[in-house]
């Protein structure tokens, strides 16, 4: 009997449990009291007992009536921690937004995202997550973000961009390396040398760019090494098993390595926001901004000078 009550006659007995008056419990409820007085015969009806002993001029819960209230009490404060948990994890709101940025993303981009965020939305968390552009367009699909900032080229059919930053990549070298003096590097100088490169997986179209832009140049690399951790690539390059394509260290390249320009700026990283329509609310918005904000923040060009290649 018990499970077939509904929350909101429960809630309308606890009102009326703590007013003790029909009058004032239907004001607090914001509804006609002999709407009321018919909800708590209803609910009698149902369990089988009285629950008020009502009077011409008081009301006062019987002993079946306090029970009730002892288990109604912790019910409704359950329902409602529920729904505010419910209410908190969709974007905005008081709530939380989900979104992914690239394994990559440097501290200045990150710093200033937050920051950006928080300023505009002081009543929302943004829950970020380490993925890769392809990781985060399948979270994306699923419903499993609310937000993402990805890589380009990438497959964002049926998902909307914010607008694209570029920062131009250079070449990271071994300092005894023969290219390691040149003021830029043109990438046909580095034929036939072993590549240092993100596995395919984490971003195929951007992967397949980048070795198409390398072969149309004249860089046709010797192998391919993949690594994902930028710790790894660097180890990689300082042990002489390849060169490694990135935008400019900010904090300068690990002793023994260096970083120089490529010549016509061949290559760059295009990264943008990225979200599901049917999920667009005013805090992805707010992501996008704070997003677009962190990677200027950064280096990378935005606005006409930030488009594509």
């Amino acid at each position: 009997m018990i499970a077939a009550m509904e929350l909101r006659h429960l809630r309308y007995f606890t009102v009326l449990a703590e007013e003790l008056h029909f009058g004032h419990a239907a004001a607090r409820l914001h509804m006609a009291q002999p709407p009321l007085s018919q909800r708590i015969r209803d609910l009698e009806r149902e369990l089988g007992v009285r629950l008020f002993d009502r009077t011409r001029h008081k009301v006062r819960l019987t002993e079946a009536g306090a029970l009730l209230l002892e288990h109604a009490r912790p019910v409704l404060q359950s329902a409602e921690a529920a729904h505010e948990a419910m209410r908190r994890i969709r974007p905005g709101e008081s709530g939380v937004l989900r979104a992914g940025v690239p394994p990559d993303t440097v501290p200045a981009t990150l710093r200033t995202l937050v920051a950006e965020f928080t300023r505009e939305a002081p009543d929302a968390l943004i829950d970020l997550q380490e993925m890769t552009t392809d990781e985060q367009l399948a979270a994306l699909r699923e419903g499993l973000l609310d937000a993402g900032m990805v890589r380009h080229p990438c497959d964002t059919a049926g998902l909307e961009c914010g607008p694209i930053a570029r920062r131009a990549l250079g070449v990271v070298l071994p300092v005894d390396h023969e290219q390691a003096g040149a003021g830029t590097v043109d990438l046909r100088d580095l034929n036939g040398q072993p590549l240092v490169i993100f596995p395919r997986a984490m971003a195929p179209r951007l992967y397949d760019h980048v070795l198409s832009v390398c072969g149309s140049a004249g860089f046709r690399p010797g192998a391919i090494r993949h690594a994902r951790n930028p710790h790894f690539s660097n180890g990689l390059v300082l042990a002489g098993r390849g060169v490694h394509l990135n935008e400019r260290p900010h904090s300068g390249p690990p002793e023994g390595l260096c970083w120089r320009p490529l010549a016509d700026t061949p290559l760059s990283w295009q990264t943008s926001t990225v979200w599901a329509p049917r999920r667009r609310h005013p805090m992805i918005d707010v992501f996008s901004e704070a997003a677009t904000a962190g990677l200027a923040a950064a280096g990378h060009l935005t606005g006409a000078e930030g488009s594509p290649l």
